[in-house]
């Protein structure tokens, strides 16, 4: 193996990428088309002096606007208003690894854990409701059988039905009846439609049609509610997580992209990470964020989870730890919880 310093392709460069102790973080305005936001350079949330989101993994918006970060840090779920102070925080204890989080038309809440492989449904104060999965290594890789190291869930509007992305050992999403019950299962590793490389995200629009962000094949693929294959969207960076808004008047989908770039063009620009913002038929309307990876001002690390409000404002939950922080020297906390304001 060689070197870090001589990983070329893979390494993580930290020159032009990070700040100083004498460097501004400050508030930058980003967008285009009409969707322009406001962002503090800063992790949002006003949490507690001596905690810390190590890295916040996923994020969804509540009826009442509550925001839901599930993180790895010191608390994994912390609901906040929509100014950043705290109103609860719930699950100590019972996560491995906390990934994917969902709220539901009931405000029921959906934590995807991939370190036992485990799909939870809670009410909104943290009561548990259903368990999917045996808390442990998970189904053998690539079995197609529930779960191995599990994503994301989606809910589907009209039925209450849910769909599970099943996701870094598996090439599979499963649909489930509203008790939990599995009705079936679809897709398999490869490139092709219908194929998927790492099920990273998934979203139901209000027809029924079934969005997978098909994270290492850099695209979203679209399926009807039984599971056969439509069509795919493409020109998308590492496609890793959407959520679906209707704020603004029409459908949109936002779509948060990882860096698709590697160590020697490490400064390359629209090669993400950022969040892109398309209609349902698959056009592009606005990209938020056209810089390299870094945390100066403007820029993303890894947007892993996404979620937008009723004032069309967007979160932004990012895996900086994993992907950044923790290969850097020393290894550091960065910042991995961002909104974006919507100025209108």
């Amino acid at each position: 193996m060689p070197d870090k310093e001589d990983n070329w392709e893979f390494g993580i460069q930290e020159e032009g990428h990070t700040v100083g102790k004498d460097d501004e973080i400050g508030e930058v305005i980003l967008g285009e088309n009409g969707f322009t936001y406001k962002l503090s350079g800063k992790d949002w949330g006003n949490i507690p002096d001596g905690w810390t989101y190590k890295e916040a993994t996923a994020v969804d918006v509540d009826s009442k606007d509550r925001v839901y970060v599930f993180n790895r840090g010191t608390v994994p779920m912390i609901i906040f208003d929509s100014q950043g102070n705290i109103l609860d925080t719930w699950g100590e204890g019972v996560f491995a690894n906390p990934h994917g989080v969902t709220i539901g038309p009931d405000d029921e809440v959906f934590c995807v854990d991939n370190g036992d492989s485990t799909v939870r449904k809670f009410t909104s104060d943290g009561k548990l409701l259903m368990t999917l999965g045996t808390p442990g290594p998970g189904a053998p890789p690539m079995s197609g059988k529930p779960f191995a190291k599990p994503t994301h869930v989606a809910v589907e509007p009209a039925t209450g039905n849910f769909y599970v992305a099943d996701g870094y050992s598996n090439a599979v999403v499963h649909k489930y009846t509203p008790d939990g019950n599995l009705l079936f299962s679809w897709g398999e590793s490869g490139t092709g439609e219908g194929q998927f490389n790492i099920v990273h995200g998934v979203v139901v629009d209000s027809d029924g049609w079934v969005y997978i962000a098909d994270r290492e094949n850099h695209r979203i693929q679209v399926f009807n509610s039984e599971g056969k294959y439509e069509t795919q969207w493409l020109n998308m960076s590492r496609a890793a997580i959407m959520c679906l808004d209707g704020s603004s008047g029409s459908d949109r989908m936002y779509v948060g992209e990882y860096f698709a770039g590697i160590a020697s063009n490490d400064m390359g620009t629209d090669l993400g990470p950022r969040v892109g913002i398309y209609d349902l038929s698959s056009n592009l309307v606005a990209r938020v964020g056209r810089e390299s990876y870094g945390e100066q001002s403007g820029r993303f690390f890894s947007p892993h989870g996404i979620a937008v409000d009723s004032k069309g404002d967007i979160y932004v939950a990012e895996v900086s730890w994993s992907d950044y922080g923790s290969k850097m020297e020393p290894a550091r906390e960065l910042r991995s919880m961002q909104k974006l304001e919507r100025i209108r």
